[in-house]
């Protein structure tokens, strides 16, 4: 493949590989698993369980859009690193007899970039973005507890002079039990196919992902967990860095190094998991807190252990509007800052 900006794609490649460090760099529009809103982001980085009226859920799985969406609207805003910005807003609405539909946009702006070529010689600026049209459906099947759904996506990417066209399908599945105030749910990420390539002939695939999970909120206690296990497709997410690899043999001795086996298992099974907690202070008020393992694992620095891996924020509710805000921790050298809104239109008309 002849690359004529080889700087230009090296940013890219690396803004996207900086978060997605377990899969990251095997897929095209990674963007699209990025954690847009702030109560997701706040607990943990995925939350595909918890089916209580919140349309900026429904991205994640969906099936969690119900009939008290209709009217809906969902805005969320993400301040990240080096001036990328992205975002999402959805509206929601009820057809009697026929289900739930939502339409909405996820975008992300890298911002303003340095053109140069291989020898440093700087030629202008360039921009680079890319975008989602979603349109979603969700229904209930046999009864109300369950319910399934299906999100399509029509995928735009614009990296200076090269463009990419694609699209996607999420499919969703949610089974509650409010008896036990237990949530159930399943989900199948960005099947679908990269219809036009940033060079002829050179198709890449997208960033496939199923996984499961669960919310739970014991009796008489203001607080609720949710558990999700990423990547049931692929057992062994682990990293093995180049620069430093895994010693598998003592350097002086030359005797091998026996690796603890239930240590090795425990480390790729928590790699899979994304925990987190809510705590409902009040009914207007939500302290939400989180920790993703594979996050802390693949961007933490030794020498200087922080918060990576952990995320926290809140949700309050005032007047007619749910406001949520989430700070993520990825590395020592930042963290993300999420913001969410969310009403219903029909809150701001008098009943008769």
């Amino acid at each position: 493949m002849n690359i004529r900006k080889p700087h230009v794609f090296l940013f890219l490649f690396l803004i996207n590989t900086a978060v997605f460090a377990q899969v990251g760099g095997n897929n095209t529009y990674e963007f699209l698993n990025l954690p847009i809103s702030a109560r997701v982001s706040s607990m943990g980085g995925n939350l595909i369980s918890v089916r209580d009226n919140d349309l900026n859920l429904t991205l994640t799985n969906p099936a969690l859009l119900t009939d008290s969406m209709n009217n809906n609207v969902a805005l969320s805003y993400v301040k990240y690193f080096a001036g990328v910005n992205y975002g999402y807003v959805a509206y929601a609405k009820h057809v009697a007899n026929v289900g739930n539909f939502s339409v909405g946009i996820h975008y992300l702006d890298y911002g303003k970039m340095t053109r140069a070529d291989e020898l440093g010689t700087i030629d202008g600026v360039f921009g680079a973005n890319e975008t989602s049209f979603n349109i979603a459906y969700a229904r209930s099947i046999l009864d109300s507890n369950f319910t399934v759904g299906a999100t399509l996506k029509t995928i735009y990417s614009h990296l200076d002079s090269y463009t990419s066209v694609g699209s996607a399908v999420d499919l969703g599945a949610s089974y509650v039990i409010p008896k036990h105030n237990f949530a159930l749910a399943a989900v199948i990420k960005n099947m679908g196919r990269q219809w036009k390539p940033y060079v002829q002939g050179n198709n890449e695939k997208l960033p496939f992902e199923m996984q499961i999970g669960f919310s739970k909120k014991p009796e008489h206690i203001p607080f609720r967990f949710s558990v999700v296990y990423e990547n049931i497709e692929k057992w062994d997410l682990t990293y093995q860095d180049p620069a430093n690899p895994v010693l598998t043999s003592d350097p002086l001795t030359g005797e091998a190094i026996k690796q603890n086996k239930y240590k090795l298992f425990g480390d790729k099974l928590m790699r899979h998991l994304v925990v987190g907690g809510e705590f409902l202070v009040t009914k207007n008020l939500f302290l939400r807190l989180g920790y993703n393992y594979q996050r802390r694992k693949e961007l933490i620095v030794p020498a200087k252990r922080g918060m990576d891996g952990f995320s926290f924020g809140f949700g309050l509710r005032i007047y007619k509007f749910h406001l949520s805000y989430a700070r993520a921790v990825y590395h020592l050298a930042g963290a993300s800052n999420n913001f969410s809104l969310s009403f219903d239109i029909n809150s701001f008309y008098s009943k008769k």
